[in-house]
């Protein structure tokens, strides 16, 4: 049994997994972000755009609703067409979004990777090497 949980830690402690750990999470923080942005900010935007219209009242009816006066006996059988067109529309959006955010992030790194390193530091013999230059330069200029 020891056995068995010492691979599990050395499992659980192995960097992907961690890595994983960290992206799901990210992920799903990143995603009520987006999902917020839909459908907070674009979809009623779209909607004013559209008149209005919101695709989810759009259903096929295959099967009419069975009433006993004003009991329902057996609801209607449907087929929601216009949820579907709308969680179409979602996806799009939000896989506008992300794409676009992917491609910010690339950018952000390509100039990153793209700015001029740092001149590296003379070594200790070039240090000493200008050193006699500048003393020579000195005593030339003394005569």
């Amino acid at each position: 049994m020891a056995n068995f949980f010492k691979e599990f830690k050395d499992f659980a402690m192995k960097g992907n997994v961690i890595d994983m750990a960290v992206g799901v999470i990210i992920g799903a923080a990143f995603g009520k972000i987006v999902s917020s942005l839909v459908d907070d900010i674009i979809m009623p935007l779209v909607g004013v755009a559209t008149g209005g219209m919101n695709f989810t009242d759009y259903k096929w009816v295959i099967q009419s609703a069975v009433m006993n006066g004003q009991e329902i006996v057996k609801p209607e059988v449907t087929m929601n067409w216009g949820s579907w067109i709308q969680t179409i529309v979602d996806f799009l959006i939000v896989a506008f979004c992300i794409f676009v955010a992917i491609k910010f992030i690339n950018n952000l790194k390509k100039k990153e990777e793209e700015a001029p390193a740092a001149p590296a530091e003379p070594s200790s013999e070039e240090k000493l090497l200008t050193e006699i230059r500048d003393l020579l330069k000195e005593d030339v200029t003394r005569k």
